[in-house]
């Protein structure tokens, strides 16, 4: 399915007027080389996160002292799903999330006055089968005990799924499962397959061994996980959000340059073997970013929403316009903001 991209560039540019008049720009938003000293009241927040290896950049940013070397105190409050994190800002038990595209696309539906910063990974939700199954093909889905987690990118995978396989929710049968369920599930036999993100199934192959089957859904669905504050937080904080995202930056290019050291620090944060991560470490896409990739997802996923009746009444496709900030991001590197902002 095809989904209309909304137009982000005049938009932005009045919103971001609009939004940041009144702002010391020059210094609120410092180069990289340059970090700007901070006040103290404006060097504490809570980031809440979620621990497992899509939040790779933020737990190198902390676990290698890039935050407190930048003059930030980031408290780590750590949570297993990115919609607990954003709840844990909407809430105000923290300042800043590492949140994927549904609960922020659920926000701005909301109407949440969130703040969308930056993208800082993406990476293909993926099926394991098991396999006496019988499940070879997109195809041989038909009449399948499927699992999958509603309400997240899971979900809007596993409708992609469907589709690309010319099949509807009638022709399967679909079991709403926690990720940390599907494996015990499959070893069961209650379920035939499951619809997931990774360590997930990395997991499952290497417990089941030659009792499981990945399929190759490559380029499926994509899920995408961010940075998003309130937006009335972010007006307050410039300088503290500035340093802020210089130090996942900072952080990205220490994992691209020690790739090996990385995979062990993400590793030891989440609780996994090393090997196991190192096994998949290249299907994360660690890159902090705005860009076209950020608005097809989040279109994408209003548009499930909209389709599903996965919404708050009355809700229409959100302007993301509206909530997604470019110009911190921008100031500090313009080359990262990309096509539409």
């Amino acid at each position: 399915m095809s989904h209309t991209v909304p137009n982000l560039k005049n938009p932005l540019k009045t919103r971001v007027a609009t939004h940041f008049s009144g702002l010391v720009l020059s210094a609120a938003f410092a180069t990289a080389a340059s970090i700007t000293p901070l006040h103290a009241e404006e060097t504490e927040a809570t980031m809440a996160l979620n621990l497992s290896p899509i939040s790779g950049i933020a737990i190198v940013a902390m676990e290698e002292g890039i935050f407190e070397k930048n003059g930030l105190s980031i408290a780590q409050s750590n949570f297993t799903s990115g919609k607990q994190a954003l709840n844990a800002v909407l809430g105000g038990a923290a300042q800043i999330a590492t949140t994927a595209e549904a609960p922020t696309t659920a926000a701005a539906m909301a109407k949440q006055p969130i703040a969308f910063l930056a993208r800082m990974e993406y990476s293909d939700l993926k099926t394991l089968t098991s396999a006496t199954s019988g499940i070879a093909s997109f195809e041989d889905l038909k009449g399948k005990k499927i699992a999958f987690t509603a309400g997240s990118g899971s979900e809007v995978y596993t409708m992609a799924l469907l589709a690309k396989a010319n099949l509807t929710q009638d022709d399967v049968e679909l079991v709403n499962l926690r990720p940390q369920d599907m494996l015990p599930a499959m070893v069961s036999g209650s379920i035939d397959a499951y619809n997931t993100w990774e360590p997930h199934i990395s997991n499952g192959e290497k417990t089941l061994s030659d009792k499981a089957l990945q399929l190759d859904t490559s380029g499926v669905y994509s899920e995408t996980f961010n940075i998003v504050v309130m937006q009335d937080y972010l007006e307050a904080n410039p300088e503290l959000i500035n340093t802020f995202l210089e130090s996942l930056i900072e952080a990205e290019g220490w994992m691209k340059a020690n790739p090996e050291m990385a995979i062990e620090v993400v590793a030891t944060a989440v609780g996994m073997p090393v090997a196991d991560l190192a096994a998949i470490w290249d299907d994360y896409i660690f890159e902090v970013v705005l860009d076209q990739r950020q608005v097809d997802v989040l279109t994408a996923h209003a548009q499930w929403r909209l389709d599903s009746g996965n919404h708050p009444d009355g809700a229409t496709m959100p302007d993301f316009s509206t909530v997604i900030f470019p110009e911190p991001l921008r100031s500090i590197d313009p080359a990262r903001v990309k096509d539409p902002f």
